[in-house]
């Protein structure tokens, strides 16, 4: 397979993703403790239902716009695959960005499948900042890869 690192990356996010969710909800019972102090304020869990996009923006919407975040998540996905598979074999870097990306989205389309929302649960706040938010795995993955997607690009700049 050509694209076999992306293939691996997605997977291995979206299983950890999946994994940190079953933990926080099942294993440690958030939803109903709704917060949990692992190394304050540095990390936190905190429990959040997330029914719009980063940050809750767009959030408390209804059941279509459930279902066109899912459809753009699956568009984004697909059109990240056929774009690293048009690069170069050796893109390795790419591959295993682009997989993040992947993983991290359909970590977050399983939970609006399943539940209607997306299941947040990190807060981490630092240096007297009181940050407000709560993300997940999936979020990580996705910022971790669209760095790598930029960083890793490969494009040489030709000086005008």
């Amino acid at each position: 397979m050509r694209a076999k690192m992306m293939v691996w990356a997605a997977a291995l996010a979206l299983i950890l993703d999946q994994l940190s969710k079953y933990l926080v909800v099942q294993v440690m019972d958030l939803p109903s403790r709704f917060s949990v102090d692992i190394f304050p304020p540095l990390l936190r869990f905190r429990y959040g239902e997330n029914t719009g996009i980063n940050f809750g923006l767009f959030g408390g919407g209804t059941d279509t716009t459930r279902w066109i975040l899912i459809g753009l998540s699956l568009v984004i996905c697909v059109a990240l695959v056929i774009w690293i598979l048009r690069l170069p074999a050796q893109a390795r870097a790419m591959q295993i960005s682009a997989g993040l990306v992947i993983g991290g989205a359909l970590g977050n389309v399983v939970d609006r499948v399943i539940f209607g929302y997306v299941l947040d649960f990190l807060n981490m706040s630092c240096c007297g900042i009181n940050n407000p938010f709560v993300f997940n795995v999936a979020d990580i993955f996705i910022f971790a890869g669209a760095a790598g997607l930029i960083l890793f690009d490969g494009r040489h700049k030709n000086p005008a």
